[in-house]
C-alpha cells in the first residue's frame, strides 16, 4: 500500500491595509487557504490538519481571485461572493463555514447565535472552534462572530485586524453604555 501523495497548492501573496495576506489556491485557481503572512504557522497546521502533507510553490492566485480581494479592501464589500472558494474539514466545520459565508457584511453575529441558527442551541464552543480552525480568513467571514456580550474575543488574524476589518464593513464598535452608568 502506497503513502497518499502530498497535496499541491500554489502559494501568492496580496498587500492589503492590514498587513501581507497569504492566498493558498489549487490546480483549478480555487482559493483554499487565506491567511496573514505573520501567521504562518497557523496556516500551515490549518491546511495539514485538511489535507495532510502540503506543498506549497509560489505562483501568482487568479486575476480574478486577487482583483476581487483588492475590490473588497477598496472598499467593494460584495465582491468577497465571487471568490471561489473550497475547503476540506470535517462536515459539522464545513457547515458553520458556509453559515459564516452568509453573513453579510456589516453585520456580527454571536456564537451562540450561529449556533442556533444551525439548530444546535448548545453548540457555542464548538462553534467557536470551528470558527477558529477557518483557513480561508476574510473570505470565510470568521471575523464577523462576536461574543455575546459584544466583545470581539479572538480572531486568528490578531484582534486588532479584526477590528479594523468589522470597521471597514462598517460596523459600529462603539461600546454600548453599561447599564446604570451615565449616558
Amino acid at each position: 500500500m502506497s503513502a497518499k501523495r502530498p497535496e499541491t497548492f500554489s502559494l501568492d501573496r496580496l498587500q492589503t491595509p492590514i498587513g501581507t495576506a497569504m492566498l493558498v489556491t489549487d490546480a483549478d485557481g480555487v482559493l483554499r487557504a487565506f491567511d496573514w503572512e505573520d501567521y504562518t504557522s497557523r496556516m500551515n497546521e490549518l491546511l495539514r490538519l485538511q489535507y495532510g502533507t502540503v506543498v506549497l510553490q509560489d505562483a501568482r492566485a487568479p486575476d480574478a481571485t486577487t482583483a476581487a480581494l483588492s475590490a473588497y479592501f477598496e472598499g467593494e464589500l460584495a465582491a468577497l461572493s465571487t471568490v471561489r472558494w473550497r475547503v476540506a474539514g470535517t462536515p459539522f466545520q464545513r457547515k458553520v463555514w458556509t453559515a459564516l459565508s452568509k453573513i453579510p457584511p456589516g453585520t456580527t453575529m454571536t456564537y451562540g447565535a450561529l449556533a442556533a441558527q444551525l439548530g444546535m442551541p448548545g453548540a457555542m464552543r464548538a462553534v467557536g472552534h470551528a470558527n477558529g480552525s477557518n483557513p480561508l480568513s476574510v473570505v470565510v467571514p470568521c471575523h464577523r462572530l462576536i461574543g455575546a456580550d459584544g466583545s470581539l474575543v479572538n480572531y486568528g488574524g490578531g484582534v486588532e485586524r479584526k477590528r479594523w476589518l468589522l470597521a471597514h464593513e462598517g460596523v459600529d464598535l462603539t461600546p454600548a453604555p453599561q447599564r446604570g452608568a451615565p449616558a
